[in-house]
């Protein structure tokens, strides 16, 4: 139906005839004289019909509009002088149409199909058949293919094999929950769908695979956020007879190839690394974005003596003074300021104190208590001069860290702080490992330990004598790969003795009997003997969103759900009918 597509004619066409089809993104009818931008996935190119050179095709054309489907013939003409185009690649020809078939009328769009529209989520993601259409969507498309085929390229090279691992499964515990597929065959039992192929890649290297990859749909039950949705696609990497430092070398190194193919931009490595504990204390977060400064300072020992009741009250108990020198903000506004104050309050934090550095005084709420040799130090230790603003989180351990943390965050969006995104500079672009975190986590609500990552990921080796004694200080051969202030992948070295897997069992209440139901079957191939092992999963929906400039990943994926997890295009979920339900052996409780 088509010799070539719209948006690949160029000068060098000029002469040929050449059939075309696509959308009519519009038609102009210049006194006698009507244009067509006829678009389709490789952009657009305009189309002229003069009535008494083309009236059959005048005619056709007087009738179009917006979004119709069209296949047009015509010869490729260059543009009259001073007509061109400069801004779009097909800029300097047209083509002079004799003849235009109509395929497919169209209603109306509920939204203009082009860049920078003013439409709602809800609206794009009911007709993302219509919003896919964008320039801007299908630029986004293309981005995508390009990191997967990137990530191919570069396994296949490096002598992975990809394998497919099972999409429907068991029930595991992995930190979110699953969601599960009721047993037609077997009544009472459900299958669940794979929050990650954890365990399957595990047995892929006990099973002597040696290197393996997969392109995995992953399914997690869990509260939306930004970063986060029910459905999401990930490169799951696993490699045997490897420590952390290969694996590490080998996730840089595919990163260099993605950005390399996609972008064509020449990333500097190594990455960065810092551990764990560092990143908390100088960030408050173990994915900080580090595009810009306001790191942390610890303010404790200024106040070591002090009058004021609540931070005297937090430090007699072990708590700590945090606080965050911001340039020249002495005089925020206190709008700002009680906006902070909330930020604050929401990761647990009590409250926020702030000191603004004025010529001859200074403001705070905290000015009739704070003691001249308290200004001084916090002045001394924060770096302040005269015009900066000090905010200051007095909680526990790890309260205040988080709370500042999410105060930095605020303070980058509304100082607007973050540069803009210049994908060709490198400087664009802050990788981070942070790595070592801690094994565990203590549970005051379950009063025991929970598994930081997963109950898989394996302690320090030097550090195994801790799970007895002290389990809280054991730190994991783990890491995760971060940019600009989105963790983009994790991983960990894995546990492939079963003793240790036992004793990690045990520490987070799960007891011989639950792990044999639970994990008997995974539990029992390790007895066959199983080779050192670690991977890591980066997220190809963070990647391409990161790549994009966008804060969310529902913008990179071809059919998301809403922020409320709903789907207006499909209107699932929806109730299934009682004899459906009955057939599953079900009952709606509603």
């Amino acid at each position: 139906m088509r010799t070539h597509l719209c948006g690949e004619l160029r000068a060098s066409h000029a002469g040929e005839t050449v059939k075309i089809a696509g959308w009519v993104h519009r038609r102009r009818d210049h006194g006698g004289v009507i244009f067509i931008d006829l678009r389709d996935r490789e952009g657009w190119v305009q189309v002229t019909l003069h009535p008494e050179e083309q009236p059959e095709a005048y005619a056709a054309a007087e009738k179009l509009r917006a979004e119709y489907v069209v296949a047009i013939t015509g010869e490729v003409h260059a543009r009259p002088k001073g007509a061109e185009n400069p801004n779009i690649p097909t800029g300097e020809i047209e083509v002079k149409a004799s003849s235009i078939e109509v395929l497919a009328e169209s209603e109306t769009p509920p939204f203009l199909i082009e860049d920078d529209i003013d439409a709602s989520e809800e609206l794009r993601i009911r007709y993302r058949y219509l919003d896919l259409r964008r320039p801007e969507m299908l630029q986004m498309l293309r981005l995508r293919h390009k990191v997967v085929k990137a990530i191919r390229d570069f396994f296949d090279e490096e002598g992975f094999l990809e394998i497919e691992t099972p999409i429907i499964t068991k029930a595991t515990p992995e930190g979110a929950r699953d969601f599960l597929v009721p047993s037609r065959l077997e009544p009472g039992n459900f299958w669940a769908l794979p929050q990650s192929p954890q365990l399957f890649k595990q047995l892929l290297m006990i099973a002597g695979v040696d290197r393996y990859y997969q392109i995995a749909r992953c399914l997690r039950d869990e509260d939306p956020r930004s970063d986060r949705q029910f459905e999401f696609t990930q490169l799951d990497m696993e490699m045997s007879f490897v420590d952390q430092a290969t694996i590490i070398d080998t996730t840089e190194r595919m990163f260099k190839r993605i950005f390399k193919d996609s972008l064509g931009l020449d990333l500097q490595t190594p990455f960065p690394t810092m551990n764990y504990r560092e990143s908390i204390e100088r960030y408050g977060s173990d994915k900080p974005d580090l595009r810009y400064g306001l790191e942390l300072i610890d303010v404790t020992s200024v106040f070591a003596d002090t009058q004021i009741k609540m931070f005297q009250s937090v430090i007699s108990k072990g708590g700590l003074a945090i606080a965050i020198r911001v340039e020249g903000q002495a005089q925020m506004a206190r709008k700002d300021l009680d906006a902070l104050t909330l930020v604050a309050k929401n990761l647990g934090a009590g409250g926020l104190a702030w000191i603004g550095f004025k010529e001859d005084e200074i403001s705070s709420p905290l000015a009739r208590v704070l003691s001249k040799a308290e200004i001084e130090g916090v002045r001394k230790t924060c770096g302040a001069s005269t015009g900066d603003l000090v905010l200051i989180v007095c909680d526990s351990d790890p309260t205040a860290f988080m709370a500042m943390g999410a105060v930095r965050t605020d303070l980058a969006d509304r100082l607007d702080l973050i540069p803009a995104l210049v994908p060709e500079d490198p400087e664009a672009w802050k990788f981070l490992w942070v790595v070592d975190p801690p094994v565990f986590e203590w549970s005051e609500e379950e009063k025991r330990w929970d598994p930081v990552h997963h109950p898989f990921t394996a302690p320090k080796a030097e550090q195994e004598a801790l799970l007895d004694s002290d389990p809280g200080a054991v730190t994991a051969e783990a890491y995760d790969i971060v940019l600009n202030g989105w963790e983009v992948g994790g991983g960990s070295m894995r546990i492939h003795r079963p003793d240790l897997q036992r004793k990690v069992f045990e520490l987070i209440g799960i007891d011989e009997e639950t792990a044999k139901r639970r994990f008997g079957w995974f539990l029992k191939a390790f007895e066959f003997g199983a080779p050192p092992h670690g991977g890591i999963a980066p997220g190809i929906d963070r990647i391409v969103a990161k790549m994009m400039g966008l804060d969310h990943i529902r913008g990179v994926i071809p059919f998301p759900k809403t922020g409320a997890y709903t789907d207006p295009m499909t209107g699932a979920p929806d109730p299934v009918d009682q004899r459906t339900l009955k057939e599953l052996h079900l009952k709606s409780t509603d």
